[in-house]
């Protein structure tokens, strides 16, 4: 139901008062997808972060500065968390029909793409860094961080298929 238009005036005035106004009318059709954190991409989205944040806080509690190799896990899995983060508030407030210049499929494909195989390397050198003889207090919190960072991988793959198909429906049109 649309409300009806206010007459205006060709005078361009502009007050604090009229400011507020305008600014609480617009802001008032601030959009909410609920039924998006029920979809799979959603739900995976929502697994990347839990389980983004199990790996790098498993390294952050750790000595890992003392393993070079480290510093990359920490790397993508700090960079991607905090972009998927911010991708999550994006599909919920459906901040992305209001930007229609934005070609999201193809962002979405190209950032779930390159999160996968950056999270795959990054998962890959984790796993080869973690060897009990190297710091043996250090071991557990390392081996679970690797585990947990191939479980994200997973994630992101799924999410890549999904942004793939949805890439590829749009392009066929």
């Amino acid at each position: 139901m649309e409300e009806p238009q206010r007459a205006r005036s060709h005078t361009v005035t502009t007050t604090a008062s009229s400011f507020a106004e305008n600014f609480s009318t617009s802001s008032s059709s601030f959009a909410y997808d609920r039924e998006f954190l029920r979809t799979l991409p959603g739900l995976l989205i929502v697994a990347e972060i839990v389980l983004g944040l199990l790996v790098w806080t498993l390294i952050a509690g750790t000595e890992y500065f003392r393993v070079p190799a480290f510093g990359w896990v920490m790397f993508v899995a700090v960079f991607y968390w905090v972009l998927t983060v911010f991708f999550l508030i994006i599909y919920i407030t459906m901040t992305y029909t209001r930007i229609p210049q934005v070609p999201w499929t193809t962002v979405g494909l190209g950032f779930n793409g390159s999160a996968f195989v950056l999270y795959l390397s990054a998962a890959v050198v984790d796993a080869s860094s973690v060897s009990p003889e190297r710091d043996s207090h250090n071991f557990n919190s390392w081996a679970a961080s690797s585990f947990f960072a191939f479980l994200v991988t997973i994630c992101y793959a799924g999410n890549t298929y999904f942004s793939f198909i949805a890439w590829r429906s749009r392009t066929i049109q």
